[in-house]
Order: structure tokens, then C-alpha cells, then sequence
């Protein structure tokens, strides 16, 4: 029978594995930069290390930035106030709750003004943590719900999961930001360079193949590490409802939540593509289809079932992912 203890080892391998391919992509994208770059100089190997250096320096740079002030912006960006206990008693006390429950201290407390029920946890580490709440979510949300939501925010806290997706999408936009720098150099440079190693013998046929291949690297690898940071977050979300579990002790307030937000109609309008991802549900979703793989959530009917199978319970009938359907 799954137990919320192999879910959690699960999705941490299965996210410690994608991440190592953001990096790997970061990484043979740098080397091929620097190899075609330098082709005909005798040295293309030094130039293709010298890149991949570069490309991880770049990451791990932008990665220190965000660190220490991603939160704040991200807070910013989504018109987040931060509250007192006296401001949100209801809200303070669960938090406290949760905080206590999973061993971690009391972050700060943001609410967002917005109908559109959801949430989120920003911050780099325990000590330097946020949650933001939006009033709809407050206002929709029995206790024993809004514990089930306010748990899944504090696992996130509890499993460094902000930090995690924080670096990865750092390491995807490096990966654009390469892309870009190496296609601006093949529309100025690269025919000039091919002409060059025609005219000298010098492996030109090798050089345009190379070329070839760089270019295409350039226009799948942002593509393709954008689906590998999606499929991160799923997997991040499913940990963090089965750590809810463990710490509410009681997976039908988390259950009955996430149906609740999936049937809220309503988007949220502070949210944005670069931080939906963060949100305990997807606060762009659109009524309609849409396709798995390019969704930062897993969809809201199998988050029900994986809860499900921990209880025993059956999972959702077709009346059930009727109402859910074309949501995520």
C-alpha cells in the first residue's frame, strides 16, 4: 500500500534526478557553444571548456541573486501585505499550528486581495520564510481545509522546495539567455567563420555540421528545460500534499480543498507566468483543455487520487471528474 513516507522518497528522487538534467543541459549546451565558437583556431576543445565554465558561473551567479532577494520580489509582484496575528487570528493560528507541527518557525504572513482562492510559500530557507493567502481562500475554505492548504505551504517550507525550484528556474533561464547569445552570434559570425574554414581546408564540413547542431541546440534546449522545470514543480506539489498528510494528520481537509479551488472559476490577477509554479494550484487555469506536459501542476484529479490511495479510499468516480474536467 503507498504511505505518505515512499510518496515523499519518491518525488525527492524523481526531482533530485530532473534537476541533474537542468544541469546537464546547462552544461553541454556551454561546451558546444565554446566548441563551435571556436572552430579553426586549433583549439576548439580549451574554448569549448572555457564556455561550459562560463555557463555555469552565469547560472550559479544568477542563482546567488535570487537567493537572497527572490522572495521579496516575488511578494512584490504579487501585491502580497504582510498581516499580524490581530489583523488574521484564524489564519495566524493555523499557521502557528503547522509551523509547530512541522518543526519549523513561524514564518511571516501575507494576504493577497484577490476572490480567486489559492496560495503560496516563498523564501530560502525556515528561517527566512513567507506565506501568502489570498482573501477568497479564507473566505471559501473551512478550518480543516485551509489546515490541509496551510500544511502543503509549510512542506514546502519544511523540504527546502523554494530554494529547489528557485535554482532550477534560475538554471533554465541561463539556458535561454545562452540560447540567445549563441543564435545572435550565428546570424552575425557563423557564415563568416565557415567561409573562413572552406578556404583553409580546415574541416569546414565539420564546422557547418557543428554549426547545425548548435543552432538546433539553441531553439529546443530553453524548450526543452522549461518542460523539465514543469515537470519539477509536479513533482514538487505531489510531495508537498502527501507532507500535508503527515502533518494535518488528516488528508480529507486537503482533499476537500484542492476540489474546492478546482471548481473556483475565477484566475488569479497578481499571478504571472514566471511565478504560477509557486501556487498551490495553477492560478492561470482556463476553463477547456490544455495540454499535461506543459502544465506547472499536476492535474487536480490525480493530486485527489494519490491522497486517496493513502486512506484506502476509492478513487474519484466519473460524476466526480466531470466537474473536475479541463482544470488543473
Amino acid at each position: 500500500m503507498t504511505t505518505f513516507y515512499s510518496e515523499q522518497a519518491a518525488n525527492r528522487r524523481n526531482s533530485f534526478l530532473l534537476a541533474l538534467i537542468v544541469v546537464a543541459v546547462l552544461a553541454v549546451f556551454g561546451f558546444i557553444i565554446g566548441y563551435v565558437i571556436g572552430l579553426g583556431s586549433g583549439n576548439e576543445a580549451l574554448f569549448g571548456i572555457g564556455a561550459l565554465a562560463i555557463a555555469v558561473a552565469i547560472g550559479l551567479l544568477s542563482a546567488v541573486a535570487s537567493y537572497f532577494g527572490g522572495d521579496q520580489l516575488v511578494l512584490a509582484s504579487s501585491h502580497a501585505k504582510e498581516v499580524t496575528a490581530q489583523q488574521a487570528p484564524q489564519l495566524y493560528n493555523v499557521v502557528g499550528e503547522m509551523a509547530t507541527a512541522a518543526a519549523v518557525p513561524m514564518p511571516r504572513v501575507y494576504i493577497i486581495d484577490d476572490p480567486s482562492p489559492n496560495a503560496f510559500a516563498t523564501g530560502r530557507d525556515p528561517q527566512h520564510s513567507s506565506v501568502a493567502i489570498t482573501t477568497g481562500l479564507l473566505q471559501k475554505l473551512d478550518r480543516e481545509e485551509l489546515q490541509g492548504v496551510i500544511g502543503h505551504e509549510m512542506s514546502h517550507i519544511r523540504n527546502y522546495d523554494i530554494r529547489f525550484t528557485l535554482i532550477v528556474g534560475v538554471m533554465v533561464g541561463s539556458i535561454a539567455l545562452l540560447a540567445q547569445i549563441f543564435l545572435r552570434y550565428t546570424f552575425w559570425f557563423g557564415g563568416g567563420r565557415s567561409n573562413n574554414n572552406d578556404k583553409e581546408g580546415g574541416g569546414g564540413g565539420l564546422g557547418v555540421i557543428l554549426l547545425i547542431v548548435g543552432v538546433v541546440m539553441a531553439i529546443l534546449a530553453p524548450i526543452f528545460t522549461a518542460l523539465v522545470q514543469m515537470a519539477v514543480s509536479r513533482q514538487r506539489e505531489y510531495l508537498a500534499d502527501a507532507s500535508s498528510v503527515q502533518l494535518t494528520r488528516n488528508p480529507h481537509g486537503l482533499e476537500r480543498a484542492l476540489a474546492k479551488l478546482a471548481a473556483d472559476k475565477e484566475s488569479l490577477h497578481s499571478a504571472n507566468g514566471a511565478t504560477q509554479h509557486l501556487y498551490i494550484v495553477n492560478p492561470l487555469k482556463k476553463l477547456g483543455g490544455g495540454s499535461a506536459l506543459m502544465s506547472t501542476h499536476p492535474p487536480i484529479a490525480d493530486r485527489i487520487n494519490r491522497l486517496r490511495q493513502l486512506t484506502g479510499d476509492p478513487p474519484m468516480d466519473q460524476s466526480e471528474l466531470r466537474q473536475l474536467s479541463g482544470l488543473e
